[in-house]
Protein backbone atom coordinates (compact mmCIF):
# COMPACT_ATOMS: atom_id res chain seq x y z
CA UNK A 1 0.00 0.00 0.00
CA UNK A 2 1.38 3.40 -0.95
CA UNK A 3 2.34 6.02 1.61
CA UNK A 4 -0.36 8.38 0.26
CA UNK A 5 -3.01 5.68 0.63
CA UNK A 6 -1.95 5.05 4.23
CA UNK A 7 -2.08 8.78 4.97
CA UNK A 8 -5.58 9.03 3.48
CA UNK A 9 -6.74 6.40 5.99
CA UNK A 10 -6.10 8.90 8.78
CA UNK A 11 -9.37 10.67 7.84
CA UNK A 12 -11.22 7.46 8.71
CA UNK A 13 -9.14 6.85 11.85
CA UNK A 14 -9.64 10.40 13.12
CA UNK A 15 -13.40 10.17 12.56
CA UNK A 16 -13.63 6.91 14.52
CA UNK A 17 -11.37 8.16 17.29
CA UNK A 18 -13.54 11.24 17.85
CA UNK A 19 -16.07 9.08 19.69
CA UNK A 20 -13.46 7.04 21.53
CA UNK A 21 -13.46 3.96 19.28
CA UNK A 22 -11.43 1.24 20.95
CA UNK A 23 -8.93 -1.29 19.63
CA UNK A 24 -8.61 0.19 16.15
CA UNK A 25 -7.13 -2.26 13.67
CA UNK A 26 -6.46 -1.54 10.00
CA UNK A 27 -6.06 -4.56 7.71
CA UNK A 28 -4.72 -4.46 4.15
CA UNK A 29 -6.93 -7.03 2.41
CA UNK A 30 -6.23 -5.94 -1.19
CA UNK A 31 -4.34 -9.14 -2.03
CA UNK A 32 -6.89 -11.37 -0.29
CA UNK A 33 -10.27 -10.20 -1.61
CA UNK A 34 -11.80 -8.12 -4.36
CA UNK A 35 -14.46 -6.50 -2.16
CA UNK A 36 -12.15 -3.89 -0.60
CA UNK A 37 -8.55 -2.81 -0.16
CA UNK A 38 -8.76 -2.05 3.55
CA UNK A 39 -10.82 -3.14 6.53
CA UNK A 40 -10.92 -0.85 9.55
CA UNK A 41 -12.18 -2.62 12.66
CA UNK A 42 -12.99 -0.91 15.94
CA UNK A 43 -15.18 -1.37 18.99
CA UNK A 44 -17.53 0.47 21.30
CA UNK A 45 -18.53 -0.39 24.85
CA UNK A 46 -22.28 -0.24 24.19
CA UNK A 47 -24.67 -0.28 21.26
CA UNK A 48 -25.17 3.48 21.76
CA UNK A 49 -21.44 4.10 21.48
CA UNK A 50 -21.24 1.85 18.41
CA UNK A 51 -23.91 3.95 16.71
CA UNK A 52 -22.24 7.19 17.86
CA UNK A 53 -18.92 6.06 16.37
CA UNK A 54 -20.59 5.10 13.09
CA UNK A 55 -22.51 8.39 12.94
CA UNK A 56 -19.34 10.40 13.65
CA UNK A 57 -17.51 8.61 10.85
CA UNK A 58 -20.27 9.32 8.33
CA UNK A 59 -20.62 12.99 9.37
CA UNK A 60 -16.88 13.70 9.44
CA UNK A 61 -16.17 12.03 6.12
CA UNK A 62 -19.05 13.89 4.43
CA UNK A 63 -17.18 17.10 5.30
CA UNK A 64 -14.44 15.79 2.99
CA UNK A 65 -17.00 14.84 0.33
CA UNK A 66 -16.61 11.13 1.11
CA UNK A 67 -19.97 9.37 1.31
CA UNK A 68 -20.66 5.71 2.12
CA UNK A 69 -22.01 3.41 -0.55
CA UNK A 70 -23.91 1.54 2.15
CA UNK A 71 -24.52 1.57 5.90
CA UNK A 72 -25.81 -1.55 7.63
CA UNK A 73 -26.60 -2.50 11.23
CA UNK A 74 -27.52 0.80 12.85
CA UNK A 75 -30.88 -0.41 14.19
CA UNK A 76 -29.36 -2.84 16.68
CA UNK A 77 -25.91 -1.31 17.01
CA UNK A 78 -24.01 -4.54 17.59
CA UNK A 79 -22.15 -4.50 14.28
CA UNK A 80 -22.33 -1.48 12.01
CA UNK A 81 -20.75 -1.85 8.59
CA UNK A 82 -19.82 1.28 6.63
CA UNK A 83 -18.93 0.55 3.01
CA UNK A 84 -16.82 3.24 1.35
CA UNK A 85 -15.84 1.09 -1.63
CA UNK A 86 -12.12 0.55 -1.17
CA UNK A 87 -12.45 0.96 2.63
CA UNK A 88 -14.92 -1.02 4.71
CA UNK A 89 -15.33 -0.03 8.34
CA UNK A 90 -16.63 -2.49 10.92
CA UNK A 91 -17.77 -0.93 14.20
CA UNK A 92 -18.53 -3.63 16.75
CA UNK A 93 -19.99 -3.89 20.21
CA UNK A 94 -17.00 -5.53 21.92
CA UNK A 95 -18.59 -8.95 22.78
CA UNK A 96 -19.86 -9.25 19.19
CA UNK A 97 -16.40 -8.42 17.87
CA UNK A 98 -14.89 -11.18 19.99
CA UNK A 99 -17.51 -13.66 18.76
CA UNK A 100 -17.01 -12.95 15.03
CA UNK A 101 -13.21 -12.49 15.32
CA UNK A 102 -12.64 -10.79 11.96
CA UNK A 103 -8.96 -10.32 12.81
CA UNK A 104 -8.70 -14.11 13.14
CA UNK A 105 -10.63 -14.67 9.93
CA UNK A 106 -8.33 -12.28 8.05
CA UNK A 107 -5.16 -13.37 9.86
CA UNK A 108 -3.19 -13.31 6.58
CA UNK A 109 -3.94 -9.61 6.06
CA UNK A 110 -1.12 -7.19 6.72
CA UNK A 111 -1.77 -4.81 9.62
CA UNK A 112 -1.32 -1.13 8.86
CA UNK A 113 -0.42 1.54 11.39
CA UNK A 114 -1.13 5.07 10.20
CA UNK A 115 0.52 8.22 11.59
CA UNK A 116 -2.81 9.15 13.21
CA UNK A 117 -2.95 5.82 15.03
CA UNK A 118 0.57 6.35 16.34
CA UNK A 119 -0.39 9.80 17.68
CA UNK A 120 -3.54 8.39 19.28
CA UNK A 121 -1.60 5.58 20.97
CA UNK A 122 1.07 7.91 22.29
CA UNK A 123 -1.47 10.35 23.75
CA UNK A 124 -3.28 7.48 25.51
CA UNK A 125 -0.05 6.19 27.03
CA UNK A 126 0.52 9.54 28.78
CA UNK A 127 -2.45 9.03 31.11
Amino acid sequence: MSKDAVLSLDLYIKAASEKKAQNLVVLDVADLTSIADVFIICSGRSNRQVNAIADAIVVNLKKHKIKPLSVEGTKVGHWVLLDYGHVIIHVFYEPVREFFDLEGLWVDAKRITTPGMKKSQSSKSRY
